[in-house]
């Protein structure tokens, strides 16, 4: 996010209704992320643009596109926007205890390298607060595999989330929540015109050096990785049928 071109988020939401409540949960997130970028300045003086992308309207483009490989152009226009941006906002509803097949299935027509160290924001709306649990056991996983840098906090709304509000200013708790998520996410924007990561945090969402330490074996140092093929990176998924020939040598 460097220059002195127009910053941009995508937004991207899979609510089916008019309106969702995933759309609404997406428009909250967006409206705070672009109110704090712009209060505190740092957008550093760049225009903002936000562009929101509800997945029922290319729903059947993106069947075409699972079954064909080959996105059609409104569609393929929608995923360059994603790709260009200097920031993406997701937002699922929850349904069959994960995130939505219209969801899954427009991050599956991406490359894999689409989304490669973009700040992500990721947003579930559900029926239970029961059901928050998706965004860190199938949300989570999803985009740290796509090598996005996920923030910290992720937020989920159940129907109580849209009540009124019980604090003293009339804010609810989904308010405060969206607040430190959208929070994080311009400080993230902040820090990569420096091209540096914020304060705090890693890619793929880990929380800095000692939480990236205890995943690659301890702060006595990162465990050596295990590559099937010396010289490339150790990370690279490697189709199946490549490894299982490489296991029959």
């Amino acid at each position: 996010m460097t220059g002195t071109g127009t910053a941009r988020i995508a937004v991207v939401t899979a609510g089916l209704g008019t309106p969702s409540s995933s759309r609404m949960l997406a428009d909250l997130l967006s409206a705070e992320a672009a109110r704090q970028l712009t209060d505190t300045g740092t957008a550093g003086g760049r225009a903002l643009e936000v562009e929101t992308f509800e997945l029922r309207d290319f729903a059947v483009d993106i069947a075409n596109a699972m079954v064909s490989g080959f996105a059609p152009p409104r569609l393929e226009e929608a995923i360059q926007s994603v790709v260009r941006a200097d920031a993406l906002i997701a937002v699922t509803p929850v349904f069959t205890a994960s995130m939505s097949g219209l969801f899954k299935s427009f991050f599956d027509v991406l490359d894999n390298t689409a989304l490669q160290g973009k700040p992500v924001l990721i947003g579930a709306t559900g029926g239970s607060a029961r059901h928050s649990m998706v965004l860190d056991f199938a949300l989570r996983p999803m985009f740290g595999y796509l090598r996005a840098r996920l923030m910290p906090t992720a937020v989920f709304a159940a129907p109580e989330d849209w009540a009124g509000g019980s604090g003293a200013d009339g804010s609810t708790a989904l308010d405060d929540r969206v607040r430190r998520a959208a929070g994080e996410l311009a400080a993230e924007l902040s820090a990569a015109r420096g091209g540096q990561p914020a304060a705090g945090q890693s890619e793929a969402g880990q929380e800095g050096p000692k939480a990236e330490a205890a995943d690659q074996g301890g702060e006595a140092g990162p465990r050596p990785a295990v590559s099937l093929n010396p010289g490339t990176d150790p990370w690279q998924s490697l189709p199946f049928e490549q490894l299982l020939a490489r296991t029959r040598r």
